[in-house]
């Protein structure tokens, strides 16, 4: 039973960090910048789809696509973000949502048209197949690699906004942006940067996600109730926050799938209510 427990509780973690990778930029675009964009999720699935192309078509290797995902994703919403985005920010949150969500069924169309409805299929590297002993018992090699990355990222990012001076540029245009451009602070410039780290870390995660949560058009809209959930539970704006949410969710939803089937999809939803009854911000959200 401790073996099965402790299976739960890695595979779980592992499927979180996806979650985490994946919803991290938009937390930042919903807390920080006050932006709702709903076709966030179609970012991580240009990630996925641009890996499967470089794999299949180029020859690349697996890992050699990730940062090519990260780079392709993040230059294609500065593009989005300056042409679109940018025309919304004054605007309420309904017509960022009715925008962002049409941009994301624009999106599905045109990668259904062009690959099908189709799942993708990936082959991983031999090193990241396979199982290995961790503390005597087996767990996956890739659900490894992938709590390593997600716990890299996540230290990386909170150095970069509290330790470097781009991070201080990011707390003062969220702060006080008045304030922060009589500084000489680029606000928009600073948005339009963090907007396309946040998008680019989605195209990562897609990349990454292939192999556990499949890719297929419909990925935007399957997966899409499961960031909101993850960003409102952490906290707006809240790398930790998004960090223990994404692990929570994923472990919950693991342990609910292996021990009660039949209703284990829908216990996310009950613990979510749960704790923003609890913490109406999220574990580690400020109040608006």
């Amino acid at each position: 039973m401790a073996a099965v427990i402790f299976g739960v509780l890695f595979d779980g973690i592992a499927y979180g960090m996806l979650l985490f990778l994946i919803s991290l930029g938009l937390s930042v675009t919903m807390g920080l910048m006050g932006f709702v964009n709903l076709a966030h999720g179609a970012f991580a699935m240009l990630g996925g789809y641009l890996a499967v192309v470089l794999m299949q078509e180029a020859g690349w290797p697996f890992l050699a696509t990730l940062p090519a995902a990260f780079v392709a994703v993040a230059l294609a919403s500065v593009v989005v973000e300056r042409l679109l985005y940018r025309r919304l920010y004054r605007r309420g949150p309904l017509d960022q949502v009715l925008f962002t969500i049409g941009l994301t069924f624009v999106l599905i169309a045109a990668v259904t048209w062009h690959f099908g409805p189709s799942q993708q299929p990936v082959a991983l590297p031999a090193f990241l197949q396979g199982q290995m002993s961790l503390l005597g018992i087996q767990v996956g090699v890739y659900r490894l690699f992938l709590i390593v990355v997600g716990l890299a990222v996540a230290a990386a990012v909170v150095l970069g906004i509290e330790r470097t001076r781009f991070g201080a540029r990011i707390r003062a245009a969220v702060d006080n942006p008045v304030m922060a451009t009589g500084l000489g602070i680029s606000v928009g410039g600073v948005f339009a940067i963090t907007f396309a780290l946040g998008s680019g870390l989605a195209g990562v995660g897609g990349a990454l996600g292939i192999q556990v949560l499949g890719l297929n058009p419909a990925f935007p809209l399957k997966y899409l109730v499961f960031f909101l959930v993850v960003v409102s539970v952490g906290g707006m704006g809240s790398v930790t926050g998004t960090l223990l949410a994404a692990c929570l969710i994923g472990v919950v939803d693991v342990a609910g799938k292996y021990f009660l089937p039949q209703t284990g999809a829908f216990i996310i939803y009950a613990v979510m209510v749960a704790l923003l009854m609890w913490r109406p911000h999220g574990l580690l959200g400020k109040p608006q």
